[in-house]
């Protein structure tokens, strides 16, 4: 448990920075998974814009510390050519 002041401020911080995190973590994966369904539903132009839409959500996360750099680019890549074979 903490005991000091700064490391109970710390514990504080901790949790509101997970909570923010988590959010934004849940949004990137809704907005990937938009574009799976949109990929399984063969639908090539509702399968562009839900990319579209996904790639600023997951940089805007890389930029944010949520998701690493290399697993952000892994996942436009892998999902960019499912897109492109949609169809």
């Amino acid at each position: 448990m903490a005991n000091t002041p700064q490391s109970k401020k710390r514990a504080r911080q901790n949790e509101r920075r997970f909570a923010i995190n988590k959010a934004r973590r849940s949004r990137i994966r809704t907005f990937l998974r938009k574009v799976e369904e949109a990929i399984a539903s063969g639908d090539k132009d509702a399968a562009q814009a839900a990319l579209r839409a996904a790639q600023p959500e997951l940089m805007r996360g890389v930029t944010k510390g949520v998701v690493h750099k290399n697993t952000a680019a892994r996942k436009m890549s892998r999902l960019s050519a499912r897109v492109k074979a949609v169809g």
